[in-house]
């Protein structure tokens, strides 16, 4: 996994991974404390071009009321997630303790 800070191309997701095939997977990091997942018109831009690869959205909410949680979102429901935010049907929802194996199995499935 690979931490990227680039402010050259808006958009690009916060991490890259490349699997043990050679295979490259995005992963952009949120968190809220609410419902709505703040991605931005070139988060979302990026997301909806490269919906055909392992892109995906994880967000990590937590409120003092449910606690925390991590949802999964393939990048084709970029533009659902901004606009409906946690109401966006997830591709995977995790309560603590989190099941970091059967994320990063979602995200880079072998």
């Amino acid at each position: 996994m690979t931490r990227l800070e680039t402010w050259a191309t808006p958009g690009v997701p916060d991490v890259v991974i490349q699997d043990e095939n050679g295979l490259f997977h995005f992963v952009e990091l949120k968190h809220t404390g609410g419902t709505a997942i703040e991605l931005s018109p070139h988060q979302v831009t990026w997301m909806d071009n490269h919906k055909s690869g392992s892109a995906w959205i994880l967000v990590r909410r937590s409120t003092s009321k449910d606690g925390d949680s991590i949802r999964v979102y393939h990048a084709s429901k970029a533009v659902d997630a901004r606009m409906t935010g946690i109401k966006c049907p997830e591709d995977l929802f995790e309560e603590p303790p989190f099941d970091w194996d059967r994320i990063m199995g979602l995200i880079c499935p072998l």
